[in-house]
């Protein structure tokens, strides 16, 4: 009996807990905060905790720790991943890597701008040097795979900016760019190639997502639409082919896709004809720039070029008001409970009151900083990075 009951309790102990935020956007629903509702401002700092180098990937939180990635040196080619504890911001460890493939990118990115991921037992961190790095949570190296190795193509001169996702045992990368395009499905336990895609060829810096359905599906967009696959044979599902943007990720809600295509489209996948979903709405008013569009039960919200944040109704994409932030906007705003957060690019956090009539800015706050990373969030908590710092906010 003593040995089983040891066992649950390491298995608990491993297993993600519901508030914690696995990847890019959070765990579930793209955005949208499931747990405790987010402090009403960002000037209740809790810690502050320094970086180096450069990275815009975004935190992730597994249980007490948090997890960041970064790149040092003069040719950002050090890749790290540091991991901080969630309750006072002290650093627990730091790891560091060579890269092995190209780390030419644009000025404004950096080669540690897709964010990792977890399954709440390891860390997938991959780079924009095409390199993934699998650790535990105390920081030892389970595996290690530098995909130019084996694909020395696949490279993009602005630099790759896809995050991974694991789903069902398998990492799923997107490597996609003008030359040699792929996506690859790695196997969680050891990073051997389990299946890989050639993927329409045009720079791509989308991220994939889980369908939150039963089915176990993963949606990849590129330019040329969405092709939903099963993660653990690469096998094709479905596929839209109507074109998409290559910036802005699609989301999924209500057994719907919103995809940034025309506008916003609105999917749902096919009855009569499986392999071809059915576009439920196109909505040109509602046109994100690079944040992510956010879907909530009943209404989507998308940031445009100019700072201003859209809100579409989910039942039919007619725009029922917009709200005019202060900035330009590289991250994808958070939404809890009736509440938006978002920063802009010169680190100006903004906390948006939503209603069904409109949207007011309630409060500001100064970061000082550049900000492009998507903040995260867990328990209650709001991770805000900036190349140099990590805030927690509580």
């Amino acid at each position: 009996m003593r040995y089983f009951l040891c066992l649950m309790l390491l298995a608990l102990s491993t297993v993600a807990q519901a508030d914690d935020w696995l990847q890019f956007r959070g765990t579930s629903s793209p955005g949208v905060v499931q747990g405790p509702e987010l402090p009403e401002s960002f000037d209740q700092i809790a810690w502050t905790a320094d970086l180096d180098g450069r990275g815009s990937s975004s935190p992730i939180i597994v249980g007490d720790k948090v997890f960041v990635t970064g790149c040092e040196g003069p040719r950002q080619d050090r890749l790290t991943v540091t991991c901080f504890a969630e309750a006072d911001g002290k650093q627990l460890w730091k790891r560091e890597f060579w890269a092995t493939g190209r780390t030419v990118c644009h000025q404004k990115m950096s080669v540690a701008t897709p964010t990792p991921a977890s399954d709440g037992e390891r860390i997938y961190a991959s780079y924009s040097s095409n390199d993934v790095a699998c650790l535990d949570l105390e920081g030892n190296l389970l595996w290690y795979r530098g995909l130019t190795y084996d694909f020395p193509n696949v490279s993009n001169s602005l630099g790759m900016s896809s995050s991974v996702i694991v789903k069902d045992g398998t990492v799923v990368c997107m490597a996609e760019n003008d030359t040699q395009s792929m996506t690859f499905g790695l196997n969680a336990d050891d990073g051997t190639t389990k299946w890989q895609l050639d993927r329409p060829r045009g720079a791509n810096w989308t991220s994939p997502i889980a369908w939150p359905g039963e089915e176990s599906i993963v949606l990849l967009q590129s330019s040329k639409g969405v092709t939903a696959i099963e993660p653990a044979t690469g096998k094709t599902v479905w596929e839209y082919l109507d074109g998409a943007a290559t910036i802005p990720s699609l989301t999924a809600v209500n057994g719907l896709v919103i995809v940034p295509s025309h506008g916003l489209t609105a999917l749902k996948p096919g009855v009569s004809d499986t392999t071809v979903p059915e576009i439920v709405w196109q909505a040109s008013q509602l046109s994100p720039s690079t944040p992510s569009p956010v879907v909530t039960e009943n209404y989507a919200y998308v940031i445009n070029g100019a700072g201003v944040l859209s809100c579409g109704d989910l039942s039919d994409g007619k725009r029922v008001w917009q709200c005019r932030m202060s900035g330009k906007f590289s991250a994808t705003p958070l939404i809890s409970g009736d509440r938006l957060y978002a920063i802009n690019e010169q680190g100006n956090a903004q906390v948006v009151q939503l209603t069904p009539e409109g949207g007011e800015v309630l409060n500001s706050h100064e970061f000082g900083e550049t900000v492009l990373a998507t903040p995260s969030a867990a328990d209650g908590a709001i991770y805000v990075r900036s190349d140099n710092h990590l805030w927690k906010i509580k």
